[in-house]
């Protein structure tokens, strides 16, 4: 799956499911800050990731990610691994 289509359906998930304003999502622009979402939020925006893409993730996965171009990083070398 090329680096475009995982942005565009990761930000696709974010705007339709989590009411985050497109706009604001941006590659170097703070993950937490711009969505703004508690921790149940968070669980949420796990389980839509993983069934949307097949991939695994843990709390581990999380702990350098600080922009949405690290998330979506993250999201490529999972979806490598499988």
């Amino acid at each position: 799956m090329e680096a475009t289509v995982i942005l565009e359906k990761i930000n696709e998930i974010l705007v339709d499911e989590f009411e985050v304003d497109g706009d604001a999502i941006a590659p170097e622009a703070n993950l937490k800050e711009t969505l703004g979402l508690d921790s149940l939020d968070y669980v949420d925006l796990v389980v839509s990731i993983e069934s949307s893409f097949g991939v695994k993730l843990v709390e581990a996965d999380f702990a350098g990610i600080q922009t949405f171009q690290d998330f979506y990083n993250l999201i490529e070398a999972k979806i490598a691994q499988k």
